[in-house]
């Protein structure tokens, strides 16, 4: 008897027992606590996923009552979470150690299956023998849009088998395949099935070991695919030549809206090309960049295309080397785009300065839904509220700010000395503490004469 595979689970080693279950027997279906090993023959793994009863025609029996047979026949322990789930139209078994076996027991049980939608399979040791049988029961089964493989290792043989089924596919929609030691050529397997795919809306590839080459293979896929609207690409190498393949499919495609771009080694090169996009492409809502190599050089090279963008709403950019400069750059460019309709903007492992709270101020006066998420000192936060507390003040005591400090010109100069105005401040008993005021002196004696103009803030009042 030949050995099977490493990715066989303990939970399949079973004990030899008794003979297959003869299809129809309904009290031997339900005794199936300790199913009988079935032999490894290279019979057992053909694709056929009909039960065997002696004839040509299907079994009767309920989608429980085939599982059960299913795991007898092939020498696996049924999983009770699946029969306890097959009325509902998820199904989760994540990291339930079904391997090659338990995976073609289900396959076989849900082929014909009309209810089910939702077939979560994450960290299950499937396989490429498991995936087989699964993307072959998926081309019979009609209501499955939704299928979570991820941290199977499938490799090449696994992605030969899932490009197989989506080149015939017309119902999976939503697809993870995440960490299954893909490589370059997986990559191509799946983009060239996905080239003119318009059934896959949402593709998840992040966390395999795609490349440059792989990158090239995706970026021909962008360009004629008109269906994936989410794509995952987080946790590869996909920096380089792949990146330039990859935005170059970008500018031809017209149906993507979220790319996660995350952990593949981005930088100026990266920048500079996904800069390019940003000024043409009109459908991309969402973009992540985190996590890669993006300083303020490579932020000025992005900056070019959110200057004209108008459609990008998320940008996500924590986690990268860019500082206070990097981020002053983006949010005033942001600012100054009328058209821009970026509504988050995730820098939050940046130390910005005061200048950037400030202008942030400003820009959310005219958009009060942009979120810019950032990390401050709590003096600067401290100090940029000084303004605020400064005119709440006035407007409790019924006073504008050009009032006040025309009360303080008795020359009517229009201009105040520094030192007048700190008197003065601490006269009123301004709810201000020393180094706010000395903020606020900073704020409006930009130029350091030592007197504060006040004609130049009448917009204050």
């Amino acid at each position: 008897m030949d050995q099977f595979e490493d990715d066989v689970t303990e939970e399949e080693q079973q004990s030899p027992g008794q003979s297959d279950l003869p299809t129809g027997s309904q009290d031997q279906v339900q005794d199936q606590e300790t199913p009988t090993q079935s032999q490894d023959s290279g019979d057992e793994w053909d694709t056929d996923l009909e039960t065997d009863n002696g004839s040509n025609q299907k079994p009767s029996l309920s989608h429980a009552e085939l599982y059960l047979q299913a795991c007898h026949q092939l020498g696996c322990i049924p999983a009770s979470s699946f029969l306890q789930q097959l009325d509902k139209a998820n199904i989760n078994l994540n990291h339930y150690g079904l391997g090659p076996r338990g995976a073609k027991a289900l396959a076989i049980a849900l082929q014909n299956n009309n209810s089910i939608t939702n077939l979560e399979l994450e960290a299950n040791r499937i396989g490429a023998k498991g995936t087989q049988s699964l993307m072959e029961m998926l081309l019979a089964n009609n209501t499955i849009n939704s299928l979570n493989l991820s941290m199977n290792k499938l490799g090449l043989e696994g992605a030969d088998s899932i490009s197989k089924m989506l080149s015939d596919n017309y119902y999976v929609k939503y697809i993870k395949l995440s960490g299954n030691d893909f490589d370059d050529t997986a990559a191509k397997q799946l983009a060239d099935a996905l080239e003119a795919d318009q059934v896959v809306k949402e593709l998840d590839l992040s966390n395999n070991n795609f490349s440059e080459a792989g990158g090239v293979h995706l970026g021909h896929m962008l360009a004629t695919n008109v269906g994936i609207e989410d794509l995952n690409l987080s946790w590869n190498r996909l920096n380089m030549g792949g990146a330039v393949a990859l935005c170059a499919g970008l500018k031809a495609n017209s149906t993507l809206k979220q790319l996660h771009l995350s952990w593949n080694g981005f930088g100026h090169i990266e920048a500079e090309f996904l800069g390019q996009v940003l000024k043409q492409n009109s459908t991309l809502v969402l973009l992540d960049l985190s996590w890669n190599r993006i300083d303020d050089e490579a932020v000025k090279l992005l900056c070019q295309g959110l200057a004209t963008n108008s459609t990008l709403r998320v940008l996500k950019l924590s986690d990268n080397p860019m500082t206070k400069i990097g981020a002053l750059m983006l949010l005033k460019t942001v600012k100054n785009n009328m058209k821009s309709a970026l509504e988050e903007i995730d820098i939050s492992t940046v130390l910005v300065c005061e200048a950037f709270v400030e202008l942030l101020e400003e820009a959310r006066q005219k958009r009060p839904a942009l979120d810019v998420r950032h990390t401050a000192l709590s003096s600067v936060t401290r100090n940029v509220a000084a303004l605020k507390i400064f005119l709440k003040f006035l407007e409790e005591r019924n006073e504008s700010f050009m009032d006040f400090f025309k009360a303080l010109d008795k020359e009517g100069s229009m201009k105040i000395s520094n030192s007048l105005f700190r008197e003065a401040v601490k006269a009123a008993n301004v709810p201000l503490d020393r180094q706010q005021v000395e903020w606020l002196i900073r704020k409006f004696d930009k130029d350091r004469t030592a007197y504060i103009t006040y004609s130049q803030f009448a917009e204050l009042s």
